[in-house]
């Protein structure tokens, strides 16, 4: 399912949720996600928010945010390209925001690097970096990054910092130029 329709997904509360299905192999995000770190992340952690949601365990309002940021962050990535470039509109969008890519990533590690405990980063349709707390869903998300410890501790040990810099290797830049182009 595409980003925005899962967006759209979430603007009415629905009875039943789910983790949607990935558009690539865990092996296809390898090395920068190992298979052991979606196993967890995907297999374990996200569809268990979407479980406890389904059946009314625990907080609701957590697990449902949860699910809704999980089936964006798997959507928006592909398989790994050492030399993943932003291309088309968004490519524009991030260079009237910061001047060049390189800033833009700069920037987005620089504030990542800031959240004190868990949480979440993303570029937001205005062209700000902003982060979330916890869980909570919002919709003005182009490009989102986990940055609760699950998703880097089995890979990355303590360095978030090499964790943010794989990233970019396997950002679809085209589902996130798209992502922009809708939400204008």
């Amino acid at each position: 399912m595409q980003p925005l329709l899962i967006q759209e997904q979430y603007k009415s509360r629905i009875k039943e949720i789910e983790i949607n299905p990935l558009n690539y192999t865990f092996s296809e995000v390898s090395p920068v996600l190992s298979e052991d770190t979606l196993e967890l992340h995907y297999e374990k952690l996200a569809k268990g928010y979407a479980k406890r949601y389904n059946k009314g365990e625990g907080d609701k309002d957590f697990n449902y945010a949860g699910v809704f940021l999980h089936n964006l962050l798997f959507a928006q990535y592909r398989e790994v390209r050492d030399n993943n470039v932003p291309n088309g509109p968004i490519k524009s969008f991030i260079e009237k925001n910061y001047k060049t890519y390189s800033a833009f990533k700069q920037q987005f590690e620089e504030e990542a690097l800031k959240i004190q405990g868990s949480g979440w980063i993303y570029l937001a349709t205005d062209g700000k970096i902003k982060t979330i707390k916890n869980h909570e869903v919002r919709k003005d998300i182009l490009l989102l990054v986990d940055f609760w410890e699950h998703a880097w501790i089995l890979d990355y040990g303590s360095d978030k910092k090499e964790y943010l810099k794989q990233q970019w290797k396997i950002i679809d830049w085209n589902l996130i130029s798209t992502l922009w182009g809708k939400s204008l």
